[in-house]
């Protein structure tokens, strides 16, 4: 009963420590931003909408392409370095993986909706 809690309580350490880490690596090369600000800066940027096609196609914030986390590692290469990446997801959680990889690869000017496409609510297309 004991090491059965122990066991417990190690992989729930590991897992808050891994997710610390993959935080702090995102906060290295990405900014996270509110509503108010993804809106301002998206205007001159682009817009990444990481959920699959059909959440993308049952609404999706004004403006943004659809590049699938699923296959985010074979089209990344689509989105212009030169311009400022605006990353979203259903959360947060597929943006972070997303910029770590762009970060990775060349990518200087990235941000991340804080609150997610759950919360947003501004225009939106469907």
């Amino acid at each position: 009963m004991i090491s059965s809690m122990l066991l417990i309580v190690v992989i729930l350490l590991a897992i808050l420590i891994y997710n610390s880490i993959t935080r702090m690596r995102a906060n290295r090369v990405a900014t996270f931003v509110d509503e108010e600000e993804f809106k301002q800066g998206s205007h001159r940027g682009q817009i990444v909408d990481l959920r699959e096609n059909k959440d993308f196609e049952s609404g999706h914030i004004l403006g943004a392409r659809s590049i699938p986390y699923s296959t985010i590692k074979m089209f990344y290469k689509n989105i212009r370095k030169d311009m400022p990446v605006y990353l979203y997801d259903q959360g947060k959680t597929l943006s972070i993986k997303t910029a770590i990889l762009l970060g990775k690869n060349g990518y200087k000017d990235i941000y991340i909706l804080k609150s997610g496409f759950r919360n947003w609510d501004g225009k939106t297309k469907k």
